[in-house]
């Protein structure tokens, strides 16, 4: 596998399909992500204002490749479906909305404390 196989940190030979998959539209977000940012900058930089009429169309376009991205993995990972749709469209402080959800879960005894990566010990 070329292209994002490049990125994995993992051997490709040790990772399922799905998780392999998963890393080449995550690596395609970052990467419409930038496009975006690459765009906006353009966009803002630009002259002539025919030109920065195509580049925000460009830019736009980048966006909605984005959210498509952002959706099929939503559709794929229950955790990042759960986080989305904790986080997205609320009206409140984004932070005070991510410590509301986070208290609680622990309160439901469903936090531990960790990152949930698990421990980085050996033991």
């Amino acid at each position: 596998m070329a292209g994002s196989s490049e990125t994995l940190h993992e051997s490709s030979e040790k990772l399922s399909e799905e998780t392999v998959d998963r890393h080449r539209a995550i690596a395609s977000l970052m990467e419409e992500l930038e496009a975006v940012d690459w765009y906006d900058q353009r966009v803002e930089a630009c002259s002539d204002d025919s030109l920065r009429t195509i580049l925000a169309h460009n830019r736009d376009e980048e966006k909605e490749h984005a959210a498509m991205v952002l959706e099929w993995l939503r559709r794929r990972d229950e955790r990042m479906d759960r986080e989305l749709r904790e986080t997205l469209f609320t009206t409140g402080e984004i932070a005070h909305e991510a410590e509301t959800a986070t208290a609680e879960e622990e309160a439901d005894g469903g936090g531990d404390g960790s990152l949930g990566i698990g421990s980085l010990k050996h033991t």
